[in-house]
């Protein structure tokens, strides 16, 4: 019984020193790495923000210009609170605005964008960061896909008139692939009304 029980008690200190030995080279593991981890998605995150606007347009951090907007603002965006846009500066001067937004209505799910305006409400660049649209189909409004977000540069409210901002085949001057319409209808209409929201916000922004 007490050889048993000496047993027991050795098996018992036996993980024990195990489970904290491990659990110090986890937590010694994620300390040295964790700066590292940050360092990649924070690089990550500003690369894709960059690719929404013109290569020498800017000259600041822009995540460090991060503006965190308003409930109602995010509620405009059809984003969760909280949420933020990136200005973008030269000289001082903010010259763009980079604004996540989500398209609620794709085929397969939300589809969230990022979209670059410049200070004169005009699109630099759209992207679309995450989706759940059906693969070989809708999925050509991804920028890994295709080009078919290019077709945004140089849009603005009043450049196509404001019944243009559809696809084709609805009367409007957007491309988009037969047999998947409905994956090209929400972005548009979701860069269309972050169009309407920057014009709102213009003074905010970009001042006088």
């Amino acid at each position: 019984m007490k050889t048993m029980l000496k047993n027991s008690t050795r098996g018992a200190l036996t993980l024990l020193v195990f489970a904290v030995v491990f659990t110090a080279l986890m937590a010694g593991t994620y300390a040295l790495t964790r700066s590292i981890v940050q360092k990649n998605e924070l690089d990550a995150k500003t690369a894709l923000l960059a690719q929404v606007l013109p290569k020498g347009s800017y000259d600041n951090d822009l995540l460090a210009a991060a503006k965190t907007l308003a409930p109602v603002d995010c509620q405009r965006l059809n984003v969760e609170a909280g949420c933020q846009l990136y200005l973008a500066k030269k000289g001082g001067q903010a010259v763009a605005a980079v604004i996540e937004t989500v398209a609620p209505d794709g085929y397969s799910g939300k589809i969230r964008l990022l979209v670059g305006v410049n200070r004169d409400g005009v699109v630099q660049g759209v992207r679309v960061i995450a989706h759940k649209e059906t693969p070989g189909l809708g999925d050509y409004i991804d920028a890994a896909k295709s080009a078919w977000s290019e077709q945004f540069s140089g849009k603005s409210l009043s450049n196509p008139t404001e019944n243009a901002w559809k696809v084709k085949k609805d009367g409007g001057a957007f491309d988009y692939t037969a047999g998947a319409t409905i994956s090209p209808r929400a972005v548009v209409k979701a860069v269309h009304n972050v169009l309407g929201f920057v014009n709102g916000q213009r003074a905010n922004l970009f001042g006088a």
